[in-house]
């Protein structure tokens, strides 16, 4: 009896993720990428804070620009606002409300981890003055668009 109970068990959670539909996917996946972004923003904000390492702040602003570079457009399907999936995200429906904004905040965003990834390995100055405007764009994006 607990050999088809632990089955059982094992294969609803085998089953699960093929359950989620279209919405639930293009969240996780939009929350994965997120989580990116910040794996990168948090070890660069540290070196500001203590010691700088020249190879280690190239590195993550190199990947923090080469995120910036996907399209994320498909990420953000109707439907998937905090008003669809309460509890679920933190992308207000003022993104479906206005895209071209959102997009524009989004094009700042990868400008200014393009002059990231171009100055963060110079110095923990050049660093600094690099690093202040990608956290303002992110800061920006946060006001408007996420709960």
């Amino acid at each position: 009896m607990h050999k088809i109970a632990l089955a059982t068990i094992a294969l609803s959670l085998i089953a699960a993720p093929a359950l989620a539909g279209p919405k639930e996917d293009a969240v996780a996946e939009r929350q994965a990428y997120f989580k990116k972004l910040g794996g990168n923003m948090g070890p660069l904000a540290k070196l500001l804070k203590g010691d700088y390492d020249a190879a280690t702040a190239q590195q993550h602003a190199d990947a923090l620009a080469d995120l910036t570079t996907q399209d994320i457009s498909g990420l953000f399907v109707e439907g998937t606002s905090t008003e669809d999936m309460p509890g679920k995200t933190e992308a207000l429906p003022v993104i479906w409300e206005d895209m071209d904004g959102f997009a524009a905040k989004y094009e700042a965003l990868a400008t200014a981890a393009a002059n990231l990834k171009a100055e963060a390995g110079k110095g923990k100055a050049q660093l600094a003055a690099a690093f202040g405007p990608v956290g303002a764009s992110c800061k920006s994006c946060h006001d408007g668009f996420r709960d």
